[in-house]
């Protein structure tokens, strides 16, 4: 049976999440988070798209991304076969890298888009790694809190509807220890 086929227009963003095989880590150090997000680049070279917000935690990957002219299957398809190709490798193992295929969450309201920016930031707090969202070196939340682009993600299309990073962090802030908002 074919899988359903996801909903894609040109601009439409996403909440994606790629999650290991059973659980299983897909970033055993710095080097390989290094290298994920050097894969992301330069599938970003291929397939232009831009990504608002991004949290590396051990074992899943969260990705807000909105599409510029090419789905989102392509761009991931290529993203998580290059990183599954070097993480076999690298580990001397084989098969399956991530689990199934990517989730896939589309955005459909400017509420919604920093809902879930705000939800990314938090992942490393809920999940007890870190005491505040900014100690957390492996997400876009540096970005947001010095209110400019980094490497990898460029926070401005969010920031533009709290006036200033510091409104940003305040409504960070004010989930923190809320551990109701799941998606």
């Amino acid at each position: 049976m074919a899988r359903k086929k996801r909903v894609w227009y040109p601009g439409a963003a996403y909440h994606l999440i790629c999650r290991g095989n059973r659980g299983a880590d897909l970033f055993l150090d710095d080097k390989d988070r290094n290298t994920y997000l050097s894969m992301l680049e330069e599938t970003r070279e291929k397939y232009e798209f831009f990504l608002h917000s991004y949290c590396l935690m051990s074992n899943h990957v969260h990705l807000l991304l909105q599409t510029i002219s090419d789905p989102t299957g392509l761009i991931m398809s290529k993203l998580n076969t290059r990183y599954a190709i070097y993480f076999n490798k690298r580990y001397q193992q084989d098969g399956h890298v991530f689990q199934g295929r990517y989730y896939a969450q589309m955005i459909d309201s400017i509420e919604y888009l920093v809902q879930v920016s705000r939800y990314i930031h938090l992942n490393p707090l809920k999940a007890q790694l870190v005491e505040k969202p900014e100690d957390y070196k492996w997400s876009s939340y540096q970005a947001f809190l010095q209110g400019k682009p980094d490497k990898h993600a460029t926070p401005a299309k969010i920031l533009l509807y709290f006036n200033s990073p510091q409104n940003y962090k305040l409504y960070v802030d004010s989930r923190a220890g809320d551990t109701t908002e799941t998606h």
